[in-house]
């Protein structure tokens, strides 16, 4: 591994994402700070649920990061703000958006969970991205709190209309991701009071999740494609599944075997994923992969989750 690459700490991959194809991560807050504690989440229980917005880490490391990755590689098509808690919290978040795009032409993402866009900064802090995907899983308050489990001061008329007032001056894609966990907000009546709040909303489209990676509650479980199929047909907005998509890879990077363990464990710290989502989004060989996690195994630097017939890796957390 480089030297360069070890001085990497709020910036990862680029990785393989299911919605932005290559996206280069940035992780703006400490490991599960947030304002929700949702019973899907891949990362596991929320350490610090709060609403405060503050600078988590450091703006200008961040800029300095970013720079430096962009004078390494251009091979990405989004740099999203993403990662191990909830972007909007950070206060600095609209200014590293504009300063990101006077650095590239690239578009610029943010994922979040939607609960802060009552506050008139966060509005205005999101208004230079190109593409805003917050959440929406509940119709109603009861659901709301069961799902989403959020900090107390948020509260779910906030949430749903902040939300509406944030699109209403967005110039940008919006989309909205729907996560659905079966036995919570997959009932006929949960659905129609979410396709109403959609359509206030207005997103450009829809895109239905279930609980694909291992979740923090044991109990919150998948729908299968079938019956996100069904629920497609409630939405009058374009609706789409988020699925697995076989987007054409090109497995010519070399890695020092170093170096390679290194770029893995940096995504298994962000999220649980597969050899394929490793494979795909470092363009290395399902073989090499394979080889680089047997090792990672072997030092107990990752282990191994199974969620719907599949394997995930992550990093070994403290119990």
């Amino acid at each position: 591994m480089t030297k360069s690459e070890r001085k990497y700490k709020y910036i990862y991959g680029p990785v393989f994402s299911r919605r932005l194809g290559k996206s280069l991560g940035i992780d703006l807050i400490p490991f599960k700070v947030c304002s929700y504690d949702c019973i899907y989440c891949q990362l596991g229980r929320t350490k610090t649920k709060t609403a405060l917005r503050k600078e988590y880490v450091p703006s200008e490391e961040v800029l300095k990061e970013i720079e430096q990755k962009l004078n390494e590689t251009s091979d990405f098509d989004f740099i999203t703000f993403a990662g191990s808690g909830e972007p909007t919290l950070h206060s600095n978040l609209g200014n590293l958006i504009e300063q990101i795009k006077k650095l590239t032409k690239k578009k610029v993402a943010v994922l979040t969970n939607g609960s802060l866009f009552y506050l008139k900064e966060v509005q205005e802090a999101l208004l230079n991205a190109d593409l805003v995907i917050p959440s929406l899983d509940a119709g109603s308050k009861d659901t709301f709190l069961k799902v989403n489990r959020p900090i107390s001061s948020i509260t779910f008329e906030e949430m749903i209309e902040g939300l509406i007032s944030f699109s209403e001056i967005f110039k940008g894609d919006l989309w909205l991701e729907i996560m659905l966990v079966k036995g919570f907000n997959d009932t006929f009546e949960e659905i129609k009071l979410m396709s109403q709040i959609a359509s206030k909303i207005k997103p450009k489209k829809i895109q239905l999740n279930t609980v694909v990676r291992p979740p923090t509650e044991k109990f919150a479980t998948a729908l299968s494609f079938e019956e996100l199929s069904k629920i497609t047909q409630y939405f009058s907005i374009e609706t789409e599944i988020i699925g697995a998509r076989d987007n054409r890879m090109n497995i010519e990077t070399p890695f020092l075997n170093e170096e390679l363990a290194e770029r893995i464990l940096a995504i298994c710290r962000r999220r649980p994923v597969t050899i394929e989502d490793i494979s795909k989004g470092l363009s290395v060989k399902p073989a090499e992969v394979v080889k680089a996690l047997t090792n990672l195994l072997n030092k107990k630097k990752i282990e191994k989750k199974f969620n719907n017939g599949k394997t995930f890796y992550r990093t070994i957390t403290e119990k």
